[in-house]
């Protein structure tokens, strides 16, 4: 025990414990004697019996024994609207956003406290504050505690849905200089954290109407790879976004598909290369997709080196994606790229390997394609004896 707490059944706990037995199904009744033990229960610290701990920890130092600290009292709702109300005050504003903070990285329960005290509302409010007038200095603290503490309660739904300001607020910390902000990574980072939240509780209509820039925004970040953090909320942001309206044509317009390939010929880690290829599938279903994606000269090659080699979800967007170029834009010049790189090679691959019977059924689809052109071709042999790794 590090924080012993007494229940209204009269059994201690460790604090941590009891509220997540508390925070269950089954918390209802205590664990010992079986009494009705309602969630909102009051648990009165046991400060004799931390005291005991505490001592016992002393004795025992030289065995490795460390003395646990003692306990920081519970944040209270009411200490957090005074925090709110002090963000307001110019000369309490920066140590009460400090504060804030501090608790936001405390627990969860300092967490759930802070949303039920408003503190989501007022950082949004304060973020699109920061925007209109044209200062950064509350944004990196204000910007982590709204991703530390985002809830999509129905309240908070209600609050960004159609919250325009809030989104171009968030574009605009992402075009800032890193002269304007020093820490540029951090806020940057969690302006894509928040933006990712948000995206997934946003009305179709305002998914519908996201304007160029935004996209040319979110691009950006991409090509930057300011973070591995900020590199996958960025990627996540595009496919949440990508099948309203035209957002897929918005996304090829300005250069994504390019962006993909090169970041993903950078072999970054197996998440980020499934993030690309499902982007990538979804814009590869149109015809300035699939023409942006043959511009470039090693992405069908790109394509087939990643089938067999990362992991399921890559193999079933990669042979979607193959798919699509030899369906729909199977030229002379691509279906021969195509045998010429391996793609085809790999995709008989797939119908020898261990894969999964949808994936098979979908590589035999594409071979069958273009099977007069592929058939008898020494390429295919030459390729199987030789697997080069990723």
């Amino acid at each position: 025990m590090k924080d012993p707490v007494t229940t209204v059944s009269g059994i201690t706990y460790d604090r941590e414990s009891i509220e997540h037995w508390l925070s269950t199904a089954k918390g209802t009744t205590c664990p010992v004697t079986k009494q009705p033990l309602p969630g909102d229960s009051d648990l009165t610290p046991n400060h004799t019996l931390r005291r005991l701990i505490q001592s016992w920890c002393v004795l025992n130092a030289s065995n490795g024994v460390d003395r646990i600290p003692t306990p920081k009292s519970p944040i209270h709702k009411s200490h957090i609207i005074k925090l709110i109300r002090n963000l307001n005050i110019p000369e309490f504003h920066t140590q009460a956003l400090k504060k804030m903070k501090d608790i936001a990285e405390e627990s969860e329960k300092s967490r759930v406290c802070m949303v039920e005290a408003g503190a989501m509302k007022a950082m949004i409010f304060l973020i699109i504050r920061c925007f209109k007038e044209g200062k950064s200095d509350s944004l990196e603290e204000s910007l982590k505690i709204l991703h530390l503490i985002w809830t999509p309660t129905v309240d908070a739904k209600e609050m960004v849905k159609e919250n325009v300001d809030l989104i171009e607020s968030i574009l605009w910390v992402l075009s800032l200089d890193r002269e304007e902000k020093g820490n540029h990574v951090c806020v940057k980072t969690n302006a894509l954290l928040v933006l990712k939240k948000v995206a997934e509780v946003l009305s179709s209509t305002l998914l519908e109407r996201l304007k160029l820039n935004f996209f040319n925004v979110i691009v950006t970040v991409v090509r930057e790879n300011i973070s591995l953090q900020a590199t996958k909320a960025a990627l996540h942001v595009l496919i949440n976004v990508c099948p309203w309206g035209r957002n897929r044509f918005k996304i090829v317009e300005v250069g994504a598909v390019f962006e993909l390939i090169e970041l993903e010929l950078n072999k970054p880690e197996k998440s980020v290369t499934e993030l690309i290829f499902c982007l990538l599938a979804h814009l590869c279903a149109c015809a300035d997709g699939r023409a942006q994606f043959l511009k470039h000269a090693g992405s069908i090659a790109m394509v087939a080196k990643r089938i067999l080699r990362v992991s399921p979800v890559v193999d079933d967007k990669a042979i979607h994606i193959l798919s699509l170029v030899a369906r729909f834009s199977g030229t002379n010049e691509v279906v021969m790229e195509m045998l010429r790189v391996g793609a085809v090679s790999k995709l008989c691959m797939v119908l020898q390997a261990d894969s999964e019977k949808y994936l098979k059924r979908k590589a035999k689809e594409v071979l069958r394609l273009h099977s007069k052109f592929w058939n008898n071709s020494p390429c295919i042999a030459v390729y199987l004896l030789t697997k080069d790794p990723r």
